[in-house]
């Protein structure tokens, strides 16, 4: 039997909704004997909502210094704690079983945050994390390069949904810079990979 990574996901889904908690990405990766299941979660809307209420109000003792100081995102906490992972560990362990998701006993399960490297998929991911640092590939060359990095300035906009990123706000390669460009617009189909990049 094949294993359904979309099956995989909205089981997770139904899980973690129950906890207050979005998935952010699921993985299904190695070879037979040592397979990991990686599920990575997020406090949902609300949850980052209050979490973005307290820290505000100085309710938090322990804020990241890089949050304190102005270099991070509110957005980019994902507000997942270790007792959230193990909670949702234990629920979707018993649904992956009953279910018979993942056919054949051997495999690891892990839950945890996305990182502060998250990766971008969705067209709200974009729209999200506009002001933030991101590093993208793409399928197809935007003058004679595939790999860009800079502040992501605008979001998906436009019939082709295109984003726009600041090539200013980092010190770009050799290839970026001989393209001769501040700014670069992206088509999001046009995109393979993206992620945020921590500023530390």
């Amino acid at each position: 039997m094949t294993v359904s990574v979309d099956e995989i996901r909205s089981a997770a889904v139904r899980v973690a909704a129950s906890h207050g908690l979005e998935v952010v990405n699921v993985e299904f990766v190695g070879p037979a004997k040592e397979r990991v299941l990686r599920v990575y979660l997020e406090k949902n809307a609300e949850g980052r909502a209050k979490l973005k209420a307290a820290i505000e109000a100085g309710g938090t003792k322990q804020l990241p210094e890089r949050l304190a100081e102005g270099k991070l995102s509110i957005e980019q906490l994902s507000g997942v704690t270790h007792e959230d992972c193990a909670e949702f560990s234990r629920d979707f362990g018993v649904l992956l079983d009953v279910e018979d998701l993942v056919p054949g006993a051997e495999y690891t399960l892990e839950a945890s945050s996305p990182g502060l490297d998250r990766k971008l998929s969705k067209v709200e991911d974009f729209e999200r994390f506009r002001g933030c640092l991101v590093k993208i590939q793409t399928f197809e060359p935007l003058r004679n390069n595939r790999h860009w990095q800079g502040r992501l300035i605008a979001g998906p906009e436009g019939a082709e949904k295109n984003i726009t990123l600041d090539l200013n706000a980092v010190k770009q390669n050799s290839k970026s810079r001989k393209a001769g460009v501040t700014t670069v617009e992206i088509a999001l189909g046009n995109i393979e990979k993206a992620q945020l990049v921590p500023e530390i």
